[in-house]
């Protein structure tokens, strides 16, 4: 994927049942110190990081720029979902979501909302996700959202899974948890 540029970015929010998907302003900001603190979050992404470095180096609107979306719920952010360029003119998709955000299925309901708009700004550009193949429910969403299995390897100690999604691959699923 080239860069998202000044004709698609940023969209009008987005909005779900339940969510509204949207540019990231100041206010997000405590909920991203949160997002990349917690042990959870971090158990399948590298870790946590100290809250200490993390209110020290953290930008005043965090996450702002072309790809990245705040889930938002009831007004407050609960995670975020990212489409980045990536391999082989691919885009990776990623989320992240705080965990008493956790079980509801608004991670599927956000993804499939990003990836629905996705397919409407790059028709037939396939999207790419990465995720351990012990993250049980990260495996489960991406059967969910339409991915489908390119290869598995080994990486940062952990069996690595990787799929994709369109661009004459795989249709999408359906985004229902």
């Amino acid at each position: 994927m080239t860069e998202l540029g000044a004709d698609s970015w940023p969209p009008a929010p987005i909005r779900t049942d339940r969510l509204v998907l949207r540019e990231a302003d100041a206010r997000d900001r405590p909920a991203f110190v949160e997002l990349f603190a917690s042990p959870e979050v971090g158990t399948f992404v590298g870790g946590a990081r100290p809250r200490e470095d993390l209110e020290a180096a953290m930008p005043e609107v965090p996450g702002r720029r072309p790809g990245s979306f705040v889930v938002e719920r009831d007004g407050a952010m609960i995670g975020v979902v990212t489409l980045d360029p990536g391999k082989d003119g691919r885009t990776d998709l990623g989320y992240l979501f705080l965990p008493h955000a956790w079980g509801h299925g608004y991670a599927a309901e956000a993804c499939g909302a990003a990836l629905g708009w996705f397919a409407d700004a790059r028709p037939g550009e396939p999207v790419s996700l990465v995720t351990q193949t012990a993250n049980g429910r990260a495996m489960r969403l991406a059967a969910r959202l339409g991915f489908t299995e390119v290869e598995r390897y080994e990486e940062y100690g952990a069996e690595q899974w990787h799929g994709v999604r369109g661009g004459g691959g795989s249709e999408p699923g359906t985004a229902a948890d």
